[in-house]
């Protein structure tokens, strides 16, 4: 139906630019006062106008124009196309020898009369179309923008292409003050986003308080994307992000309206993540550094299909590796990341493996043959509550495991391994904090006696930090469960705080402290040869029960009136306060931002290696509890709790 129909409508175009080239020559001869010509002059001139009109506006698409949606490009067709019909028409009469104005002026005013009598008609249809009303009975919801440059010119013209307008813009705020008091599209510049509080508050007395407020661009985020939601809440104002760059596009718009579609699209906004309230500025990082350590290398990934894992594949990915093989002993999980990364970086040879790293025998012979040069151990247990219910299992995977993979890529000549830790792991109260700390005692005597033997030793670096936002074992996807549900949203107590971090900015910093703890350079922490673990800078931490009540917000919801917050109590293992030192091993400056240095206590290698296969024997033998003790005696800051006893007896 669509295809039958268009013709006509360029069909219509061709007659109404055929009847406005032909008054374009009778108009610019009563503006250059040229004498009237004879009634047999008009019979071939007005038809002749026509013809070098439509000419002219053939290489320009003249017909294909969609008035109503008329922008710059297409007066700019127009102009082009009367330039060209008046040049033609001059021409013709030339080329003809009949009788045309002695006035010289004539084809440059008969080329401006007919460039704005085709115009105009293209103008008042685009001014119409954006003028018309709503449908009856749609109110639209008015909105304040956030950002003064292409997002919101781009929203303004999506806008304008919807039909009925779904949203009606009160004003702008811009990133810069100099900004304001100009207009986009006809649309105010109220102030900055620093003032979003005071102009609010104007906008309230005024009797105009928008219903919205929308974000057109990505560079409010982190703590003034805090203090902007914390104003908009004040005024009961929820905040929306507009949708991305490609997707405000009026041409694709356009396009559909060509086709005659039944309905144009509509805006789409979306919620602001949690995520990006809690995102902080991107630290420098060495990116030459990284790719010097990946380039070329047959790089190994444990816990592939974690969130962890998961993202240290495709940074590692994105830096051109030799070869990079994906271990997990989740199947569904292991084909996604292997999926994604088909089809994002179809160049990288690449290979997924189901594997279990604590079958010793499975991973010695895969080390052997891959023979990877780099190794990121992120596979571990991680949910304090499901390690506190099978403690055995926590403490096989965690530190069994990780001696495993260490031995492994040490026995083939790994150069270096990369060990993903927890802030859990300090003064830990949980059996997966203690048991990650265990691991980590390995690792760091693998790499003191690295450091101490000289070159070719592998080099074993720990990077340990806090929550990261959005994981499978973060708060963040669970509110958003019970947000989905309707709540309540249920936090175990109200002054429980933890450090977040965003998983890029993580993954990003495990690769430069990776860097720095691979290579031997004169800025490199002197700590690390004593066993100096990396500790990511994670900022301050946060209350729990505040991140329920931002995410209630940002869903347009009220805390306590719309969703209620339930205090359950503290899981097993639970502490109210997470720390990222010990009080024995401070933390020290680096000179590489967002990167701080430990040194907590250090054993001999064989002696740590002995007690891990000890307990892991023990684990593998039933006996929790005899596994748990010789925990706390390598642990000492750990001491089990009667609950996990009585568990692990079971």
């Amino acid at each position: 139906m669509a295809r039958r129909r268009t013709p006509h409508r360029i069909l219509l175009n061709l007659a109404l630019d055929s009847v406005l080239a032909a008054l374009a020559v009778p108009l610019a001869m009563l503006l250059v006062a040229a004498p009237w010509p004879d009634q047999v002059w008009w019979l071939g001139a007005l038809p002749g106008a026509a013809a070098m009109l439509l000419l002219a506006g053939l290489p320009v698409r003249l017909p294909q124009q969609y008035w109503r949606y008329a922008g710059l490009p297409d007066l700019l067709s127009v102009a082009i196309a009367a330039a060209g019909g008046a040049a033609l028409f001059w021409g013709g009469l030339v080329a003809l020898g009949v009788e045309r104005p002695a006035n010289p002026a004539f084809p440059v005013v008969h080329a401006l009369a007919l460039a704005v009598l085709l115009a105009l008609p293209r103008v008042a249809a685009r001014i119409h179309h954006a003028r018309r009303g709503p449908d009856k009975g749609v109110a639209p919801q008015s909105v304040l923008l956030v950002g003064a440059g292409d997002g919101a010119d781009l929203f303004i013209r999506a806008l304008a292409g919807e039909r009925p307008a779904g949203y009606r813009v009160l004003g702008i705020l811009s990133m810069r003050s100099r900004q304001a008091g100009r207009r986009i599209r006809g649309h105010a510049i109220l102030g900055t986003v620093d003032e979003i509080g005071p102009v609010l508050e104007g906008m309230r007395d005024e009797g105009r308080l928008p219903a919205l407020i929308v974000l057109t661009t990505r560079h409010v985020q982190g703590l003034a994307l805090q203090r902007l939601v914390d104003a908009a809440d004040r005024h009961g104002v929820p905040v929306r992000r507009a949708p991305s760059v490609t997707s405000l596009d009026p041409a694709a718009q356009r396009r559909a309206d060509l086709m005659e579609e039944a309905e144009a699209p509509r805006l789409q906004l979306r919620e602001v993540g949690i995520e990006e309230l809690l995102d902080r500025p991107q630290v420098p990082l060495d990116r030459e550094g990284m790719a010097r350590l990946v380039q070329g290398r047959r790089v190994l990934v444990t816990g592939a299909g974690g969130t962890i894992g998961g993202e240290l594949a495709r940074q590692v990915a994105a830096l051109g590796p030799g070869s990079l093989t994906l271990l997990d002993h989740g199947e569904f999980v292991l084909y996604e990341i292997d999926l994604e990364l088909r089809e994002n970086h179809p160049d990288v040879p690449r290979r997924a493996v189901l594997a279990d790293i604590r079958d010793e025998g499975r991973i010695r012979r895969l080390f052997e043959e891959i023979r990877p040069e780099l190794v990121f151990h992120a596979a571990a247990y991680k949910h304090v509550p499901m390690v506190e219910n099978d403690p055995a299992e926590g403490l096989l995977t965690n530190a069994y495991g990780t001696r495993v993979v260490a031995d492994a890529a040490r026995a083939v000549g790994t150069d270096t391994m990369v060990f993903i830790s927890t802030d859990k792991a300090v003064n830990p109260s949980s059996v997966m904090g203690a048991s990650k700390r265990l691991a980590e005692m390995y690792c760091q005597a693998l790499d003191v006696q690295a450091r101490a033997g000289g070159p070719g030793m592998m080099r074993c670096v720990t990077v340990r930090f806090g929550n990261v936002l959005g994981s499978t074992g973060s708060v963040v996807p669970l509110f958003r469960r019970q947000l989905e549900r309707g709540g309540p949203l249920t936090v175990t107590h109200p002054d429980m705080r933890r450090y977040f971090m965003t998983v890029r900015e993580a993954v990003g910093l495990v690769l430069q402290a990776s860097v720095v703890g691979a290579e031997d350079r004169a800025d490199q922490p002197p700590e690390l040869a004593e066993g100096g673990i990396f500790v990511l800078d994670m900022g301050d931490p946060v209350k729990i029960v505040d991140l329920a009540r931002r995410m209630i917000r940002l869903s347009g919801l009220r805390p306590e009136k719309d969703v209620e917050i339930r205090f359950t109590g503290l899981r097993p293992g639970e502490k109210l306060y997470e720390e990222l030192f010990h009080g024995q091993e401070p933390p020290r400056p680096t000179a590489f931002a967002g990167l701080l240095v430990a040194t907590p206590r250090t054993a001999d290698p064989a002696l740590v290696g002995r007690a891990i296969d000890e307990i892991g024997a023990t684990c593998r033998a039933g006996n929790a509890a005899a596994a748990l003790a010789q925990l706390g005696r390598l642990v000492p800051e750990f001491a089990p709790e009667d609950g996990v006893e009585s568990r692990a007896t079971q």
